[in-house]
């Protein structure tokens, strides 16, 4: 990857980090070492496993992972005195049927939430052995054919509060333009009522027509509501073909959890009539279009005047899966499984954006240049058969910053080169030059479209 990184938190990182990498190169990659930006190591820690998905550390440092037709398996880890991180056993800790993406711990640790696409099974948990009691349905009434990640995130700052993801029903879901739906939704529910709540009448609503926002979080500092989506496929505008570049995956905000009045909150994100665009020139009609204005398909942009727009938008197909902070809240660290539904295979990768002290992305809403790419594949080429596909990622106190690759079975630590934490990297405060991004420039793939593929599901 010939990408020239230009951030001050990689220029920052890469100046205080040691040249001599002090951990061992860990377990062979199943496709390569990856890519790394400078400062930054990634070591794979684990292998061998039925796609990983969501991933949460306990207040023991245990790793949970989410894996497909094995549920949740918990990694017990060591970390030597150089700060270089081993797993020393690992053991399947809930197995029921179904559990493919989500899970969070409440605020306390006390509790182990996970999802099927149905439900959301709340289970107790005990840290310090690791293990997970019988579980009770606390959400409910999510069933569909097509996205099937119910993302949790239990509140930091309101406890017993968490917040659940469900995507559309289909690429363009014209049913999903309807609260009553319940689908392209993120949703708040207040645990302590007790029995399980259904998804499309319970709760609150926090956002709908967001076609899928795989990934969602809170800010650790203002306590916003963030989360990253992926856009629809195949898209045509005005009777063209605009799929390649066109839409942009999002990053949205959504007000917050704690009763602070939000206008962003319980609003129309825009799909399924209104996308973000991305490579504006791509577009017919576009003379009143910049990077992340909603545009519609049939060219009636005046009707999406009332949609919530993205904050920042992605390259299109990138599929954004994961969105975890520092605990300053000065980075958001983001993962993209990529491309399925492009010519050139884009995205697969860790990458940083950098927010400011008012919790908000320092890049303006039009930029095409806020990605700051960490950990990505050698050959976009052989994809996305032949490379890894980030999906989780997870704290522990340390400031490792876990993550998992569905399609390869891996899990990775990323550090600094010396093995310590990257919790503490931080943009300056002023003065610096924004990053930039560099495409990449590929020959036409020959990979087959098959399976989940075929049917366009990037979640």
């Amino acid at each position: 990857m010939a990408t020239q990184l230009k951030s001050a938190v990689v220029a920052a990182l890469a100046a205080v980090a040691t040249v001599q990498a002090a951990c061992p190169a860990g377990l062979p990659p199943k496709n390569g070492a990856p890519v790394v930006a400078p400062g930054f190591q990634a070591r794979l820690i684990a292998n061998g496993l039925s796609k990983p998905r969501g991933l949460v550390v306990d207040s023991a440092g245990h790793l949970l992972a989410v894996t497909n037709g094995a549920g949740i398996t918990s990694f017990t880890l060591n970390t030597d005195a150089a700060g270089c991180v081993t797993v020393a056993s690992k053991n399947v800790i809930a197995s029921q049927a179904g559990m493919n993406h989500g899970i969070d711990l409440s605020a306390d640790g006390k509790t182990l939430f996970a999802s099927t696409i149905s439900v959301v099974y709340a289970f107790p948990y005990d840290a310090a052995t690791a293990k997970a009691g019988t579980p009770k349905t606390v959400v409910s009434g999510m069933t569909s054919a097509d996205h099937t990640s119910r993302t949790i995130w239990a509140s930091k700052k309101v406890p017993n509060m968490i917040l659940v993801s469900r995507g559309s029903s289909s690429n363009t879901d014209a049913g999903a333009a309807s609260v009553s739906a319940g689908r392209s939704q993120i949703r708040a529910f207040d645990i302590t009522k007790g029995g399980a709540q259904d998804y499309t009448t319970g709760g609150k609503l926090i956002a709908y027509g967001v076609r899928n926002s795989v990934g969602v979080t809170e800010h650790p500092v203002t306590g916003g509501i963030w989360s990253v989506e992926n856009s629809v496929d195949d898209l045509a505008r005005g009777g063209k073909d605009i799929h390649q570049d066109n839409p942009g995956e999002e990053m949205n905000y959504h007000g917050y959890l704690n009763g602070t009045a939000s206008p962003m909150q319980g609003k129309s994100y825009g799909f399924p009539g209104c996308y973000a665009a991305w490579k504006v020139v791509d577009l017919p009609n576009n003379q009143q279009i910049k990077v992340g204005t909603h545009f519609s398909p049939t060219a009636s942009d005046a009707n999406c005047a009332t949609a919530i727009p993205p904050r920042l938008t992605f390259p299109a197909h990138w599929a954004p899966i994961d969105i975890k902070f520092n605990t300053k809240g000065t980075t958001a660290y983001v993962t993209s499984r990529g491309s399925w539904n492009r010519r050139q295979p884009d995205g697969y990768m860790l990458y940083a954006i950098e927010f400011n002290a008012n919790g908000e992305p320092t890049h303006p809403a039009t930029s095409n240049t806020a990605v700051i790419p960490i950990v990505s594949n050698k050959n976009n080429a052989a994809c996305p058969r032949g490379c890894f596909r980030p999906t989780g990622l997870a704290w522990d106190a340390q400031g490792h910053l876990y993550m998992a690759s569905d399609s390869t079975g891996e899990i990775y630590v990323i550090t600094k080169t010396d093995g310590s934490g990257i919790d503490d990297v931080q943009p300056k405060s002023s003065g610096a030059t924004p990053p930039t991004l560099s495409r990449f420039t590929l020959d036409e793939p020959s990979w087959p479209r098959v399976g989940d593929e075929q049917r366009g599901r990037e979640d």
